[in-house]
């Protein structure tokens, strides 16, 4: 496979290319604010830790609720370059906000209830990314999919090294705001000045003719919240090795912060050229089985991290975590938009129900393992529960294709 094929869709197509361009500078934004946030809120800001886990359940349940109502009104009005602009608008607003005039009550409404707002762009990307890929082949489509989800991940591992040589050469941990605003700016101009108009697209997006209260019950129905509850026990595994890796790290004498920019470099790292190689194999093994193979790749990689962590071989489990992570970061998320493949906008949402799903069985899945053994059995349990969690999937689809 030649290096630009997985491009070339892209290239080509100006809508492709533009979903593209926002996700690299989306995946930009967020690997510059993200890692730092905490620290922020604790030590420049001073608030406490139940202060700032307040401020993580007012933003997560706002970030979600709003991913699944503007889902839901941009299939209700077809209006989705409109949807994409209040987004991108949020994002900039909120870090304007922190940009312009940092302070407590500012730091507050940015990440509370402004940033939050933004949550859709996400899924609204992808949703224009689906409606376009259908004037491609069928075949192309999963690979043009896989390739955007490496388009975010990329800006990971060029922004993160470059942070952490500018914060060697003192450069203030505000700044971080200042770059985050240009980044969404030019976002926000990029949505405006090329985001296709609504009602003269080149692919067919009738409005879903649904009410709210309609759109929902599709949403809620048992079949799609079962699917979406055990792709959240795979997302949860994500978000549990994300808690634990610092800290178990941090337990042993001879490892620290450097070892784990280098182990999570290091996965990221790898996980892009695996996303790009993706479409060789997408489309040969079905996309329920190749979940599972996915999930039982990075299980090992989340369950033995603890294990081999004093030792040199913990480094042989970044291949697992890589070829793993490169599947459950792209597939589950094509499997949720086909579950309602009819309605893009909510499908996208269900993206946003499989995080809130993760990070609660994440958390719930910590506290128990660190209360009972620690964090190796806090790690154990979040990888069997991932796989259990795939496995049924498999399970449930391959029933139904049977009746």
């Amino acid at each position: 496979m030649c290096l630009l094929t997985p491009f070339r869709p892209l290239i080509r197509d100006p809508a492709l290319a533009l979903a593209a361009g926002l996700l690299v500078l989306f995946g930009a934004h967020a690997a510059t604010l993200a890692p730092y946030v905490s620290a922020l809120a604790v030590t420049v800001f001073g608030l406490s830790n139940s202060a700032y886990s307040a401020l993580l359940v007012v933003a997560s349940v706002l970030s979600v609720a709003s991913s699944v109502g503007f889902g839901i009104l941009a299939d209700q009005r077809a209006n989705r370059r409109a949807i994409a602009l209040a987004c991108v608008g949020f994002l900039t607003a909120g870090t304007a906000l922190m940009a312009l005039g940092p302070s407590v009550p500012a730091f507050v409404l940015a990440h509370a209830l402004v940033l939050p707002l933004s949550g859709s762009l996400f899924g609204q990307l992808f949703a224009l990314a689906r409606l376009a890929a259908t004037t491609h082949p069928e075949a192309d489509r999963p690979a043009i999919l896989s390739t955007l989800r490496a388009a975010f991940a990329l800006p990971w591992v060029v922004v993160l090294p470059l942070w952490s040589l500018a914060f060697e050469a003192d450069v203030p941990l505000m700044r971080v705001y200042p770059v985050s605003l240009i980044v969404a700016a030019a976002m926000l101009a990029l949505v405006w000045a090329f985001w296709p108009r609504d009602g003269a697209t080149r692919w067919p997006d009738p409005k879903s003719g649904l009410s709210f209260r309609a759109s929902l019950r599709e949403m809620a129905e048992g079949r799609v919240l079962a699917r979406v509850l055990c792709l959240g026990t795979v997302h949860g595994s994500v978000t549990l090795y994300l808690v634990v890796i610092g800290l178990v790290f941090a337990t042993i004498p001879f490892r620290g912060a450097g070892d784990v920019a280098l182990y999570a470099g290091a996965v990221a790292g790898l996980e892009v050229p695996f996303m790009l190689a993706l479409p060789l194999v997408v489309g040969r093994i079905a996309r329920g089985k190749l979940i599972v193979i996915g999930t039982a790749l990075y299980a090992t990689h989340l369950a033995f991290l603890p294990v081999l962590a004093p030792t040199p071989f913990v480094w042989l489990l970044v291949l697992p975590a890589a070829l793993g992570g490169a599947v459950v970061l792209t597939q589950p998320m094509a499997y949720l938009q086909d579950l309602l493949a009819a309605r893009p906008g909510a499908g996208a949402s269900l993206m946003a129900l499989q995080k809130l799903a993760g990070d609660a069985i994440c958390a719930s899945v910590f506290a128990i393992g660190t209360a009972i053994a620690g964090y190796g059995l806090a790690a154990a349990l979040g990888a069997g529960l991932a796989l259990c969690g795939a496995t049924t999937l498999w399970l449930m689809d391959r029933h139904q294709t049977r009746a």
